[in-house]
């Protein structure tokens, strides 16, 4: 079974367990406030789409029946997002309900919670990421929590990636990208300070700055390559001048010429170098003896 299959049929559980929950919560008010809402959908179906009559109607019906969204919306907020963008949302997810809803296929709340949670849900699904991540993750990511707990109480101990992938029904890999991917969900700001408020640290005052290093390991690189072409006598010279820092006269000692000698091979090495790194664009080398 795939992950989306499995995602399906436990979002479809859990939509049916919290709409249950939350329809609930709903029926002590339903006789006084969504009475009537079932007639009513019999009576929009019997009238033309196009009529004043089906507007005014379906109007009324969701007009009965936006507190429902409202309350969902409110159950589903968690603080950091507005409440105002997700009851927009919740009631998209009504407007929905209302144009699917066939009366004939039962109570109207029985569908139109269900609906509307997954509204809600998709909006934190989709919008509520701090950073983007993969959509599969984002489905992954909000059943691993549960499956955890289920499985601690069932095996008596934390269980493996291994097991979690297997009773989510996901590859391994893809549980352990959603771990991974769950420290995305929320972002920190650089601003913001850890520790006591006099002996705090902000994130931005560990931050380092700019290596101006970094803009040289091109040309590093390139001058390694270009070193590697040179005859074995002169990179043997600019080793032991420039990495070992001697003299030209201890070179001379060392390698058996005169200090002339190794004045003109070294003059001549540094020559080749800068010619070729400036055929490169990089530019030209000081002049070094």
């Amino acid at each position: 079974m795939t992950a989306e299959i499995q995602e399906d049929r436990t979002e479809t559980v859990t939509h049916t367990r919290s709409g249950d929950r939350i329809a609930r919560a709903t029926a002590s008010h339903a006789d006084e406030q969504y009475d009537g809402v079932h007639e009513m959908f019999h009576e929009l179906r019997a009238l033309d789409p196009n009529c004043a009559a089906f507007r005014r109607l379906r109007e009324r019906i969701i007009e009965q029946c936006l507190p429902l969204a409202d309350h969902i919306a409110r159950r589903y907020h968690r603080g950091s997002e507005s409440l105002d963008d997700l009851v927009q949302v919740a009631r998209v997810g009504l407007l929905n309900a209302v144009n699917r809803y066939d009366p004939d296929a039962g109570d109207f709340l029985a569908f139109a919670v269900p609906t509307v949670m997954g509204e809600v849900k998709r909006y934190y699904r989709d919008f509520s990421w701090a950073v983007k991540v993969p959509r599969r993750l984002k489905d992954i990511y909000p059943h691993i929590a549960p499956t955890i707990s289920d499985l601690s109480q069932k095996l008596g101990r934390a269980p493996t990636p291994s097991e979690l992938a297997a009773e989510l029904r996901v590859p391994r890999e893809d549980l352990v990208e959603g771990l991974v991917a769950g420290a995305s969900y929320t972002a920190r700001s650089i601003d913001a300070v850890f520790g006591d408020d006099d002996d705090g640290v902000a994130i931005v005052d560990r931050l380092g700055g700019p290596d101006p290093a970094i803009r040289h390991i091109e040309d590093r690189e390139d001058l390694r390559a270009h070193l590697a072409t040179l005859p074995r006598r002169e990179q043997q010279i600019l080793q032991m001048r420039f990495f070992e820092s001697l003299t030209q006269s201890e070179i001379a000692a060392r390698v058996g010429l005169s200090q002339m000698h190794v004045s003109r091979l070294l003059a001549r090495a540094l020559d080749t170098l800068r010619e070729r790194m400036s055929d490169d664009g990089v530019a030209p080398m000081s002049r070094v003896g």
